[in-house]
Formats: structure tokens, C-alpha cells, sequence
């Protein structure tokens, strides 16, 4: 018996003897931080999916460093992949539920384009609460997993794309929009962010509905 942290395909593989082409593991990134966007992960295996990357965990379970390491092999491990976005204006015009299910509904339109049939897939969705069907016209069929993104590969997949490909964008921003730390905390609500956007004022990256908060959510 493996460690709990240590992700299978039990539930994927389960999923797809029940006649689903393919299990398209979803997770999201950047919840609960103060600025910058969400992003939904999006990671679809098949029945031949090989065995996943050796180390491969939750995105939180992991270093940075191991986590830039991990996410083109994820990539490339997954038959289709891609990460959704909803800007930090759009967390604030529709609320972040709605911004989850328009980030996720982003990346499964990449994967369309891609050339999945997501109709003919199951979205094997990280959590207790569908943010993603209400969004969609002819949603496929969706199945809650509380614990995928430790338990399920697809989704710990999903979870490690998304979060290097969110990184990348707020590493990115802190280049022009310099002061706020976000290098270092990826727009989550640290002491030092909430200081310099006493000092600075907030940006237009940041979630300005948020800004009441003295801390940030769970860190994801």
C-alpha cells in the first residue's frame, strides 16, 4: 500500500472501463491569493495511459523547483492538456465561483481545439462542489473527488501545469509591477503584500473585492 501522498489511477482507470474515452483530470490554482488570475489545469488520459512521472504529487506537496521539473513531464504524460485563466477583474465582476467555472470552461474549449472529444470524456473534478457544469452549454459528465489532487494522478497533473503555468504569469507581472513581492508569493495575501499595497496602492491585477481581507485562503 502506498503512502496516502502518493497518487494512483485507480479512480481513472475505473472511470474508463465504464465506457468514458478519456478522464480529464481537473484541478485549480490561485484561489484564494489577492492578485493575479485563477487558473483551472485541465490533464485527459486514456485507457493506454502509461504510468505516470516518478514524483508526481499535488502541487502543493511539492517544491517549487520540483514542481518546474515536473510539469512538462505531466505535459507530456497527459494525452491533452492545457490551463484556463479568468483575469483578476473578472474575479471581481462575477465572484470567484463563476471565475473558477469560466477558467475551467477555457481550458476544456483549448482541449476541444486540441481534438478531444470532451462529450465523450468524464472530468474527474478536484473537491466536494461543481463549479464547472453551470458554465457549460453540453457539459460532459463530471465527477467530484474530494482529495484528487492528492489521490488521482490526472488531477495531481492537472494541479502541477496549472500551478508552474500561474507562477510563470505572476513571476512574469513582477517585473512590471515591481514592490508587491509577487516572485515570491505569487499574489497570495503575505504580510509583505498587504504592506506594500498599503505603501503603493493596489494594481490593476489585483482583486480589488479582496482587498479587505487580512489574509489569504488556503494557499493553492
Amino acid at each position: 500500500m502506498p503512502p496516502v501522498s502518493d497518487p494512483t489511477l485507480e479512480v481513472e482507470r475505473a472511470i474508463l472501463s465504464d465506457n468514458a474515452e478519456f478522464v480529464i483530470g481537473c484541478d485549480e490554482v490561485g484561489r484564494g491569493a489577492i492578485a493575479g488570475p485563477v487558473a483551472v489545469g485541465v490533464a485527459a488520459v486514456g485507457s493506454r495511459v502509461a504510468e505516470f512521472p516518478l514524483g508526481l504529487r499535488d502541487s502543493k506537496m511539492l517544491t517549487e523547483k520540483k514542481r518546474e521539473q515536473l510539469a512538462p513531464l505531466a505535459r507530456s504524460w497527459s494525452s491533452y492538456s492545457a490551463v484556463g485563466l479568468a483575469s483578476a477583474a473578472e474575479v471581481d465582476e462575477i465572484g470567484i465561483i463563476a471565475a473558477l467555472g469560466l477558467a475551467g470552461r477555457r481550458a476544456l474549449v483549448q482541449l476541444h481545439a486540441q481534438g478531444l472529444s470532451i462529450n465523450r470524456s468524464v472530468v474527474l473534478l478536484d473537491g466536494a462542489h461543481d463549479w464547472l457544469t453551470p458554465t457549460l452549454t453540453r457539459p460532459p459528465r463530471v465527477q467530484l473527488q474530494v482529495k484528487a489532487d492528492r489521490d488521482c494522478a490526472s488531477v495531481a497533473a492537472a494541479s502541477v501545469i496549472a500551478k508552474v503555468h500561474r507562477d510563470g504569469l505572476m513571476i512574469e507581472a513582477d517585473a512590471s509591477h515591481p514592490g508587491y513581492g509577487w516572485a515570491g508569493n505569487k499574489g497570495y495575501g503575505s504580510a509583505g503584500h498587504f504592506a506594500a499595497i498599503a505603501e503603493l496602492g493596489p494594481t490593476v491585477l489585483h482583486r480589488h473585492s479582496w482587498l479587505h481581507q487580512t489574509q489569504s485562503p488556503n494557499e493553492n
